[in-house]
């Protein structure tokens, strides 16, 4: 426990134009998948946030007009009053918790596609759509900006109506008009809102104006602005143009909420950023500038570097997304001096690939996250034991540490076996690679939690086979022997055409390279029909060793999977600064001792590519034998294969696996299938 008065600070409270934050905690807004499309979903998500302690909890973006369709993104909509109702349901979650609600309305711009709508693309110039689509956006005349300026301050009036508190202009992330509008690249025009830095302004102030004369009386007007593009000279600098437009409309807003653009420089994973509070330098200088206060992020998660950050005068207010959505109750636990209790964020970007992939939110570190409303989970509380007492955990990897934990929380007594010296499993492992070692977060959370609980007993170096399971008499077994990576190069592609490995070819597979096998002497190959993350991290880690290696892959470019991730374009430039050889569209055919033959996916010509050892990242074998020589044996009241073991898939996707089996023990069957997925669903109503 820490004394809570060391943070006393954060939980001071915060005026925000004719409203008051309750303390110095703001959920800024990001995406989670819900929108318009799971409203229900939307509200219990971010109704958790401010049960959790944060003051100010904010929408995503929220979609004005037909004109900014984001489909097929489930982003939320306020295009007339029928979206009233089911915004209310999240300001109404929001202030059941003492907590203001905010909205942020937007207009992408160019970077709506309007897919559903079909409506004409809107941009200040004629250009290409933010999109590999072919379709273009088209100037926007003096009564387009008219009707767009209708449109903003329509959707502040019915924000205002819905219960929101504090009411957004975005000109953030390169993702909106008013950005577009400030952006000399962007913005081509010759009339009075073109040309000259005021004259970019102009639309951004009218903006602010415009809300500020609709609702400022009763809502506080925050501004979202991205005051560095990380362009360099070929962008907006925060020491520049970025400053100057903090200057030109420094007390129109009641809040700054300022950030750095586009999306993967102010969500970068840790892998390319590993600090914490990484936007300090860029954002400081904005409170010297104007009264109103000031929210930054940076992926956040120390309580004392977010003290120091308000002592320093550099914010206000502790902006998050992704810490919030590893731990909504994160603000409680500092106030309750619970600072070890804290699920920290790893800066993995799980939660960005949900929503570029147009899901529900997920998060590798809280495996309750988007399951609030659809499985009424909350992280904090989970329900007593039953009619059981006990339960044996076998391999502490990410599934077995979460579920091992989650049924300690339920009061059983848990016995946890890992194999290996140290718990943590393919977590420990990965974090050991280059840009990962946050991913060890995931582990130390679930250890610490374990070592304060009497009722777990925690065995490294235990290697069971089903005798010994037998012989400990523990009817209730769950079984997380996670996966090993297959030495036959068969994966995504090689399924249709099974490589040929010569038995004197030198093969690696993951596993080597992170248990500590050093490839040979001479060139590497990196073949990866993974097609995920791990394969690219591999060959960084080799190529800084000083091997030659050479990264071959069917994909079209290197790693396509960390697209959702924000970070293909860093992993590909990363990759080519540290000298690898690049070999995309290429399919492995046969493997021998001194080279790599493979195939071009789209043509079939042939090519040798020299090699003297292997590294093959393509699937996973499930580790299932004690699974089954238990079942085989029988006499238990349980027994449940969980994680890689069951399905091989990411980190996030083994906790989950072992948070749902802890939660579902003792659980009637029935009751299991009726709750497996609750959906919303369309009223048919006239």
């Amino acid at each position: 426990m820490t004394d809570a008065n060391t943070y006393a600070v954060l939980f001071e409270p915060v005026r925000i134009g004719p409203v008051t934050a309750r303390n110095r905690f703001y959920q800024v807004p990001h995406c989670n998948g819900m929108g318009h499309v799971r409203p229900r979903a939307e509200a219990a998500n971010r109704g958790m946030k401010a049960e959790g302690g944060w003051a100010v909890v904010s929408t995503q973006e929220t979609e004005i007009h037909p004109t900014s369709d984001l489909s097929p993104f489930a982003e939320n909509r306020l295009w007339d009053e029928r979206d009233i109702p089911a915004l209310r349901l999240m300001t109404e979650a929001v202030h059941a918790h003492g907590a203001l609600a905010a909205i942020e309305l937007a207009h992408n711009g160019n970077h709506a596609q309007n897919l559903f709508s079909r409506a004409p693309v809107f941009a200040p110039s004629d250009m290409s759509l933010d999109y590999a689509i072919p379709k273009q956006a088209r100037a926007m005349d003096k009564a387009d900006i008219r009707a767009f300026r209708r449109w903003h301050r329509d959707a502040a009036l019915r924000a205002r109506d819905a219960g929101f508190d504090v009411i957004y202009v975005y000109a953030g992330h390169r993702m909106t008009l008013a950005q577009h509008f400030l952006l000399p690249h962007m913005n081509q025009r010759g009339d009075e809102y073109g040309g000259s830095l005021e004259n970019r302004v102009r639309l951004t102030r009218e903006l602010l104006e415009d809300t500020r004369e609709a609702v400022g009386d009763t809502c506080a007007v925050a501004f979202r602005f991205a005051v560095d593009e990380m362009l360099g000279a070929d962008g907006m600098q925060a020491a520049e143009e970025g400053r100057a437009v903090v200057e030109l409309l420094a007390e129109l807003p009641d809040l700054w909420d300022v950030n750095v653009c586009d999306w993967p420089n102010d969500s970068v994973t840790t892998r390319f950023q590993p600090q914490d509070g990484y936007q300090n330098d860029y954002i400081a200088f904005v409170k010297a500038v104007t009264s109103k206060p000031v929210v930054g992020v940076g992926r956040l998660t120390s309580p004392d570097q977010m003290v120091s950050m308000i002592r320093k005068g550099i914010v206000d207010l502790i902006g998050a997304a992704r810490p919030s959505i590893a731990d909504p109750f994160l603000p409680r636990k500092i106030e309750e001096g619970r600072i070890d209790e804290i699920r920290e964020c790893i800066g993995c970007n799980i939660c960005v690939s949900a929503d570029t992939q147009g899901v529900p939110i997920r998060c590798t570190q809280n495996p309750t996250m988007g399951e609030e409303w659809r499985r009424g989970w909350h992280p904090e509380k989970i329900a007593p034991k039953g009619r059981e007492e006990a339960a044996l955990v076998i391999g502490a990897g990410p599934a077995g540490l979460e579920c091992a934990m989650q049924l300690a929380r339920r009061g059983y007594e848990v016995t946890l076996a890992e194999a290996r010296a140290e718990a943590g499993g393919r977590v420990l492992r990965e974090s050991a690679l280059p840009g990962l070692a946050a991913w060890k977060r995931v582990a130390d959370y679930r250890l610490n939690d374990l070592a304060q609980r009497a009722n777990v007993r925690l065995f490294t170096e235990s290697r069971l086979d089903a005798d010994a399971v037998l012989e400990l008499g523990i009817p209730n077994v769950f079984v997380a022997t996670g996966a090993t990576w297959r030495r036959d190069g068969i994966g995504r592609t090689g399924q249709r055409r099974p490589p040929v490995i010569d038995p004197a070819a030198r093969v690696l597979t993951p596993d080597d390279i992170m248990d500590g096998r050093t490839p040979p002497d001479g060139p590497v190959a990196i073949y990866d029909d993974d097609q995920a993350y791990l394969a690219g991290v591999l060959a960084e880690r080799l190529a800084e060793a000083g091997h030659h290696v050479a990264f071959v892959t069917p994909a079209s470019v290197v790693s396509p999977w960390t697209d959702l991730t924000l970070e293909q374009a860093r992993v590909q430039a990363r990759l080519i600064k540290l000298g690898v050889e690049i070999r995309c569209t290429r399919q492995m055919l046969a493997l021998g001792p001194d080279r790599m033959r493979t195939a071009c996916i789209y043509s079939g010509r042939e090519e040798d590519i020299p090699c003297a050892s292997a590294v093959l990242v393509t699937e996973r074998h499930r580790d299932t034998a004690l699974y089954d020589a238990l079942r085989d044996r029988g006499g238990f009241r349980t027994l449940e294969l969980i994680g890689d073991a069951a399905s091989p898939g990411l980190i996030a996707d083994a906790v989950y696996s072992g948070h749902l089996a802890a939660r579902n023990f003792e659980r009637d069957p029935g009751e299991i299938d009726r709750d497996w997925f609750r959906r919303e669903m369309v009223a048919l109503e006239p």
